[in-house]
């Protein structure tokens, strides 16, 4: 087994930057960096962010635009069929309620503005809704980049999503294929790969990534990573879990700051060009050490998450620049 000590970082770098990917037990040496070198997996990962992404970061918000009414059985999640979990329960929001929440992302310093329906896939009249939504958003605000996250879809609903003036559609592998039956049932790991392939294929940009520490191993983890990588994932937002009480993770508490770091260096090495986003769970797992993130990350969300609260635009600015870098201008 390769240990981190063994490899060269000067040369990693270049070669990532030269667009190879890196080997598996290099990854694996790189998820189990030793504490006390982690400054120097840090620096390594901060030469690679800078070199596409500088010292910006995107902005995200997400909108949860229907609520608590899935019919899944996600286990990491407060709204899927199987949850007990206290949450607000409610249908689609209307168009205006949805503009005024792009409204809201825009006060908040957000360039992407995402809209998250809790649903197996969208129906005839959720596609209408939501693309007449986009449009009307695309008009009123047209810097925005318009993100929807809605499950399983097919070609044709997602071309209509595009020519409605949608940007980007969220569909998370979540874990690894091994895994992925340990966390949900009703429907399967090629099912989420067959929906990125749908929305490629429709010329909307692609935001799939995952959720660390729900009792995966480090092979997993790297499983998920290079699926990303060779997938060509546009967007890839990383979660950290929070376990959520009445869901069947609520007592899974497996992950350190530290842990959290290296896989989002581990995701930014395999992913040289593409957005990393620190997603869920960031605020509860990594900490006092948030700031840290920015040496793999060039993404992050404020204003919480669907159902779990977030750090507000005031405290992720704050976080920012402290660690040296600076929001992108809205």
């Amino acid at each position: 087994m390769l240990k981190f000590a063994e490899i060269d970082l000067d040369r990693m770098v270049e070669e990532v930057l030269a667009g190879k990917e890196i080997a598996r037990e290099t990854a694996a040496a790189i998820l189990n960096c030793p504490d006390e070198r982690l400054v120097d997996l840090l620096a390594a990962t901060r030469t690679v962010r800078e070199a596409a992404f500088g010292r910006r970061v995107k902005i995200c918000m997400l909108r949860n635009a229907q609520s608590g009414i899935c019919p899944e059985d996600c286990s990491y999640c407060s709204q899927s069929k199987i949850s007990k979990a206290e949450i607000p329960v409610y249908k689609m929001q209307s168009v205006a309620k949805l503009i005024e929440g792009a409204r809201i992302a825009v006060e908040s310093g957000a360039r992407r503005y995402c809209m998250v329906c809790s649903m197996r896939g969208p129906a005839r009249n959720d596609v209408e809704h939501l693309g007449e939504a986009c449009g009307r958003i695309r008009g009123e605000l047209p810097e925005l980049e318009l993100c929807l996250s809605i499950g399983l879809m097919n070609r044709e609903q997602a071309d209509e999503l595009k020519t409605a003036g949608a940007g980007w559609i969220n569909h998370n592998l979540n874990t690894s294929r091994r895994f992925y039956p340990e966390i949900c049932t009703t429907h399967t790991y090629d099912d989420r790969v067959e929906t990125i392939e749908n929305v490629r294929a429709a010329g909307l940009s692609t935001c799939s990534g995952g959720i660390i520490g729900m009792g995966e191993t480090d092979e997993d983890i790297i499983d998920l990573a290079y699926s990303t990588r060779r997938l060509a994932i546009d967007s890839v937002p990383l979660n950290f879990l929070h376990p959520i009480k009445g869901t069947p993770l609520e007592a899974q508490r497996a992950l350190t700051p530290e842990k959290c770091l290296k896989a989002a260096c581990l995701f930014r090495l395999l992913n040289p060009r593409s957005e990393v986003r620190a997603a869920g769970g960031r605020e509860l797992n990594v900490g006092a050490r948030q700031a840290d993130l920015f040496n793999a990350v060039n993404s992050i969300f404020v204003n919480g998450y669907l159902t779990t609260a977030g750090w507000d635009w005031s405290q992720t600015r704050e976080l920012i620049e402290r660690a040296g870098y600076e929001p992108e201008p809205v």
